[in-house]
């Protein structure tokens, strides 16, 4: 019996047969690769569109600057909702492993009609010259429809895929408990080799060779990554669905609302319905500790004659403890998140308004003909994150630890604090970097230049700057998310901290369509024109720099304010 309890895992995970799953057999790092490749050739899928697809909008598409700007930051923003609806599927129905597989193929899907819609007379858009291109209404359909394909796929993708690297190593076992710290780390570095890699070589192709080679390429490579994954089937652990956080966390709005007339002792938890065996209610839950805040939902776990307790309480009458505080975890984890949405608008600055800047600028190296795609200077980006992250955990930790005593040197608030600092300058820097720009237009009047003589290198800053932010605060908000998060809403909450992408994307949208609004009143050119050398997109810069220091003021008033949860007792 001892032999077989050291056999087989003890975190409820099984194999593909349903079965415990055999800990010689299955997990580790042994089954790591196929998940790992999977989200790196998706990374490389996505930053392949994502880096270019303002310059295909604008000059393909043959979109107004601020439309085509406007357009790539929607469909970025929904490729960080849709997960969403991945996490809810995963969590509720089919697990993690059937939907990584499921919206792998719907991201095929996606990506071989974008691919046809780039290459094929007919769906592609006709074109007299390199710039001078022109898309029926038919053609950017097929367009726009393969891309929100590809935003589905990534939406049940994104979401499961960390977690389902995670669940391969035993929580119990001490010798691979260890290891599961490193395959965040390696996590992290995959996404990166795949944006390093599209950010490089795809949009090079993409900008001298052709879009449907630019396209295809990494279309061919998540086919061959979502065969990579099912290869791996015999090798994964897999988590059983757990039931939908969604449908707790409402029958404790239910339940309150039903007893919003019941008084709650102040000073009373221990009069509050908890189940009375060790192990949450919840499936894959540990118990929670009653906190003060958020009363009203108390009421929830109220016991009153009406409840009627036989054999178990109706939990659109009566919950739990531990259920009434998932539900105000989730509710303290929700202004930290509002906090990111203005960091991921700076963020996403990189893909339509850098890279608009970086595209009026000398592109040649030195005295070369080699042209450089304004969308390769994101390379500085992904560089700056694999300097940094090393270098945070190498120097800056141990560091720290000396003077705070913080196992982890700083908290993750204090880190996404520093994140956020540095969003600013990196703001600052695009703003300076314009001003610079347009005296060098006025004084020599290169109004009518293509590429005026000032090189693109000098962008590499404000790219170095996000990716340094991000190390902070990207990384720190992944963290953030996972420790606070209820142990049964993992991926819910994975999600969650993905919208804030998604909501940068969307904000991003409405300032610029506000500013286009404001600035071209009584005939004027505006902020963002076609021809930048006209506009002020130094001014969207400073915008974008005064609402991060209202953002970073707000976050501090809410970091001082956060209550951490207290989980209790054991994980059944």
């Amino acid at each position: 019996m001892g032999e077989d309890d050291d056999k087989y895992t003890k975190d409820g995970t099984v194999d593909h047969h349903g079965n415990p799953a055999d800990k010689t057999k299955t997990g580790t790092w042994k089954a790591c690769p196929f998940i790992l490749g999977n989200e790196c050739c998706e990374r490389l899928a996505y930053y392949g569109m994502r880096t270019n697809l303002t310059l295909y909008f604008k000059n393909r598409l043959h979109q107004h600057s601020a439309t085509a700007s406007n357009n790539v930051s929607n469909w970025g923003g929904t490729c960080y909702i849709t997960p969403l609806i991945g996490a809810f599927i995963a969590d509720s129905y089919l697990g993690r492993y059937w939907t990584i597989a499921l919206f792998s193929v719907i991201y095929v899907i996606g990506m071989t009609l974008l691919t046809l819609s780039a290459s094929i007379p007919g769906l592609k858009p006709t074109c007299y010259g390199k710039e001078d291109c022109h898309a029926t209404v038919t053609q950017s359909a097929v367009c726009f429809l393969a891309l929100y394909l590809i935003a589905l796929g990534t939406g049940g993708i994104k979401p499961c895929v960390s977690s389902y690297g995670a669940d391969q190593f035993d929580d119990s076992d001490e010798d691979e408990k260890k290891h599961k710290s490193s395959f965040f780390s390696w996590f992290y570095f995959s996404i990166n080799v795949g944006a390093l890699i599209a950010s490089s070589l795809l949009v090079w192709i993409q900008d001298n060779i052709g879009w449907g080679w630019g396209f295809g390429i990494p279309a061919v490579t998540m086919a061959i990554a979502v065969v990579s994954f099912f290869s791996g089937t015999w090798l994964y652990r897999n988590q059983k669905p757990g039931g939908s956080a969604l449908t707790r966390m409402c029958q404790v709005v239910i339940a309150s609302i039903r007893k919003y007339h019941v008084e709650v002792p102040a000073d009373k938890a221990v009069a509050l319905y908890e189940t009375a065996e060790a192990e949450s209610a919840i499936r894959g839950s540990r118990k929670l500790e009653h906190t003060k805040d958020f009363k009203f939902f108390d009421k929830a776990a109220m016991e009153v004659p009406t409840d009627e307790i036989k054999f178990a309480a109706d939990p659109w009458r009566l919950c739990t403890v531990t259920q009434v505080e998932e539900l105000k975890a989730i509710i303290r984890l929700l202004p930290i998140l509002a906090m990111g949405i203005v960091f991921s608008t700076v963020c996403g600055q990189m893909g339509t308004l850098f890279l608009l800047q970086g595209s009026t600028m000398d592109i040649h190296i030195g005295s070369s003909t080699f042209e450089i795609p304004p969308a390769s200077l994101s390379i500085f980006n992904t560089l700056s994150v694999l300097f940094w992250v090393p270098i945070y955990d190498r120097i800056i930790v141990p560091l720290a630890r000396k003077f705070t005593g913080h196992k982890n040197g700083i908290t993750q608030l204090q880190r996404m604090g520093i994140g956020l600092i540095i969003s600013i300058f990196a703001m600052v820097s695009a703003a300076i970097l314009e001003l610079e720009r347009l005296k060098a237009v006025r004084k020599h009047n290169y109004y009518t230049l293509e590429h005026i003589p000032m090189s693109i290198f000098w962008q590499v800053p404000q790219y170095f700057l996000i990716g340094c932010a991000e190390v902070f605060t990207v990384i720190g908000q992944l963290e953030f998310f996972y420790e606070q998060a209820p142990d049964a809403t993992r991926s819910l909450c994975s999600a969650l901290s993905l919208t804030t992408v998604a909501l940068g994307n969307y904000l991003s949208t409405l300032l610029v369509t506000i500013v286009t609004k404001v600035s071209t009143r009584h005939g004027k050119l505006g902020w963002i024109p076609d021809n930048l050398n006209y506009g002020h997109l130094d001014n969207f810069f400073w915008l974008l720099a005064v609402l991060s220091v209202l953002n970073l003021g707000v976050f501090l008033i809410i970091a001082n304010w956060y209550t951490y949860k207290k989980p209790l007792g054991t994980l059944r």
